[in-house]
């Protein structure tokens, strides 16, 4: 009868055991491929944040572009208007710039 109970004990202990080895193997497997997702969300959010980088410097520098060409093209409407004869003051039947009443 001891031995039986000893024998059952025992083996009762192994298979306990063997779950908390099973369990313990589970435990790392899962830690693993947590590690694994982890490291490949990091690298993806790492690219994601490079390409954002890359947008912002294009559009930074199409803006800048932009502002050159306007700039450009202001100075040389500003050069163009000073060299435009001015339209006479006193022209086409207004005498001192106002109606002379007649219509």
């Amino acid at each position: 009868e001891r031995r039986e109970r000893k024998r059952k004990l025992s083996k009762e202990m192994a298979e306990k055991a063997m779950r908390e080895l099973e369990k313990m193997q589970l435990q790392e497997k899962a830690d693993i491929k947590y590690k694994e997702w982890l490291k490949k969300k990091r690298a993806e959010e790492a690219e994601k944040k490079k390409k954002e980088k890359e947008k912002e410097k294009e559009r930074e520098a199409e803006l800048q572009e932009k502002r050159k060409r306007s700039e450009k093209i202001f100075k040389e409407w500003l050069q163009n208007a000073r060299n435009k004869p001015q339209p006479p003051l006193y022209g086409y039947g207004f005498p001192y710039g106002k109606s002379t009443g007649l219509y």
